[in-house]
């Protein structure tokens, strides 16, 4: 239970994350993951209101503290209860490829492709965006899974060696 509230938690802070960086604060530098459809359509833009940049900085900062959060409870609560490398090594690797879920299913099938997300921040990008773009980071998704797979093993070795 504990590690799918984690889990939970780390998708909330990806989904802040990317609302915060699309909707608010509206830089390019954040477009790098998209398609380059996307990337040459998307124009920038000037604040909608007062503030609305520092919002979305306030967004992407509470974003990565639910995200880091989220891990550092996973680590805390494992100690706590005695986990083994294994049991580490499987919270981990269902905390993050959950949320690689998430990524895929949330950002890339339903934002992207399915909804008016992206067209109602940027109208430019209405005509681009669409099923046809299901997939379109398939290498990049694959190299992530493999970093999460390394990353679980890192930490399940950092708590159950160091501490």
């Amino acid at each position: 239970m504990v590690t799918f509230s984690l889990t939970v938690l780390m998708c909330a802070g990806l989904f802040l994350l990317l609302w915060g960086a699309v909707g608010f604060v509206q830089d390019k530098r954040f477009f790098s993951s998209a398609p380059k459809e996307i990337q040459e359509a998307a124009q920038p833009k000037s604040e909608r209101f007062a503030g609305q940049h520092v919002l979305g900085w306030c967004m992407l900062i509470l974003a990565l503290a639910m995200m880091l959060g989220a891990v550092v409870l996973g680590v805390w609560h494992g100690i706590r209860s005695g986990f083994t490398f294994a049991q580490f090594f499987i919270r981990f690797l269902i905390m993050f490829l959950g949320m690689k879920a998430f990524d895929i299913l949330v950002f890339d099938w339903f934002l992207l492709c399915h909804s008016g997300f992206f067209p109602h921040y940027y109208p430019e990008v209405r005509q681009i965006v669409g099923p046809h773009l299901f997939g379109y980071n398939l290498k990049s998704h694959l190299a992530e899974i493999t970093a999460y797979v390394i990353a679980s093993v890192l930490i399940a070795l950092l708590c159950t060696v160091i501490f």
